[in-house]
C-alpha cells in the first residue's frame, strides 16, 4: 500500500520546482542568438576539377631495362619495335551498293574505296556514281589521293579525280579534309579545280546512330557547289545539287551488312533551270535496298 502512493508522491515533488519557475521577467528580444547561426556550406576547392582538364603525365625518360642492359642496345630494340608495329594494310570498303526503285524508273548507285597504308599515311582509290537501268550512267567518279592524318580526328586529302560521266569528261586536282567532328558526326569537304580551270566544292556529313546491337540508322547529306557557270556540263554557278538519304542497316556481321532506306536528290538554282530546259527532272526520290561490305 505504501509503495502504491510513493511513486505519485515522488513525481509531484519533482514537478513542483519546475512549475514554480517564473519566466515573465525575461527579455527574449535581448537574447544573443548569434552563436546559433548555421554556418555556410564551404565551397569545394575542386569544383573546377572536371575530367579531362588535368594535363597528361610526363613522358618517361628512364627505362627499367637499362639497369641491366646497355642503353644503346635497348634504344635500338625500341626503335625496331616501333618499326615492326608500323605495318601497312590493304582494305576494300563498299559503303553503298544499292538498287533504287523510283517513280521515273529503277536505277542503281554505289560508293566505296580501297586503300593501302597505315594509320598516318594511306593511298586511297575511291569511286561513286549512279544511273538508271537501260541507260548510260549519269555520274561516274574515280578519285586517287594521298591521305595524311593531321591529328587523331582529321585527315588531309591530296590527289586527283576523273569524271567519266557526265560528258564531256573532266579531270580535277583535289584537296580535301575529312574526319570525326564533335558528337560523332562524320564530315568532309573537297575543293576541286578542273583541267579547264573551273572550280567546284563538295561537302558531306553523316551520322551513325546505333538503335540496337545489330540495327544502325545512318542519315547522310551531300552538297555540290560551282564557283562559275559550266555550260558544257549543264552546271550553273552556285549550289548545283543536294542529296539526302537515310539507311537502316542490319549489322550482325560488319563484313557484310544489308540495308534499306530512302534517297532524295535535287538539282538547285541555275543547274535546275538548265535541267528543266533540256527536258530532265530537277528532283528524284527513291527507295533503296543494298549492302555495305568490308574486305
Amino acid at each position: 500500500m505504501v509503495r502504491r502512493f510513493a511513486i505519485p508522491a515522488a513525481l509531484m515533488l519533482v514537478a513542483s520546482p519546475l512549475a514554480g519557475q517564473d519566466h515573465g521577467d525575461m527579455d527574449h528580444g535581448q537574447m544573443d542568438h548569434s552563436g546559433h547561426a548555421l554556418s555556410e556550406s564551404p565551397v569545394s576547392d575542386d569544383a573546377g576539377d572536371q575530367p579531362g582538364d588535368a594535363p597528361p603525365p610526363p613522358v618517361p625518360t628512364d627505362f627499367p631495362a637499362t639497369r641491366f642492359f646497355p642503353a644503346e642496345r635497348m634504344a635500338a630494340a625500341r626503335a625496331a619495335m616501333v618499326k615492326e608495329m608500323d605495318f601497312n594494310t590493304f582494305a576494300l570498303q563498299v559503303d553503298r551498293l544499292e538498287y533504287r526503285a523510283g517513280k521515273d524508273g529503277d536505277g542503281f548507285g554505289w560508293e566505296g574505296q580501297a586503300w593501302y597504308g597505315g594509320d598516318i599515311d594511306r593511298i586511297v582509290l575511291a569511286s561513286e556514281g549512279e544511273g538508271t537501268f537501260g541507260e548510260r550512267a549519269e555520274r561516274i567518279e574515280l578519285s586517287a589521293y594521298w591521305r595524311h592524318a593531321l591529328d587523331p580526328w582529321f585527315n588531309l586529302q591530296l590527289g586527283v579525280r576523273q569524271d567519266f560521266r557526265p560528258d564531256p569528261q573532266r579531270s580535277y586536282a583535289l584537296v580535301g579534309i575529312e574526319g570525326l567532328a564533335p558528337y560523332w558526326f562524320e564530315i568532309g569537304g573537297q575543293l576541286l579545280v578542273s583541267d579547264k580551270g573551273d572550280l567546284h566544292a563538295r561537302g558531306k556529313a553523316g551520322y551513325q546512330q546505333r538503335i540496337t546491337q545489330s540495327l544502325v540508322l545512318e542519315p547522310e547529306a551531300e552538297v555540290d557547289f560551282a564557283f562559275q557557270d559550266v555550260p558544257e556540263l549543264a552546271v550553273g554557278a552556285g549550289f548545283e545539287r543536294i542529296e539526302l538519304g537515310a539507311r537502316l542497316r542490319y549489322e550482325r556481321n560488319r563484313s557484310l551488312a544489308p540495308y534499306l532506306g530512302v534517297n532524295w536528290e535535287r538539282k538547285l538554282g541555275e543547274t535546275a533551270r538548265l535541267a528543266r530546259a533540256s527536258g530532265e527532272g530537277a528532283s528524284d526520290v527513291s527507295a533503296v535496298f543494298g549492302i555495305r561490305a568490308m574486305f
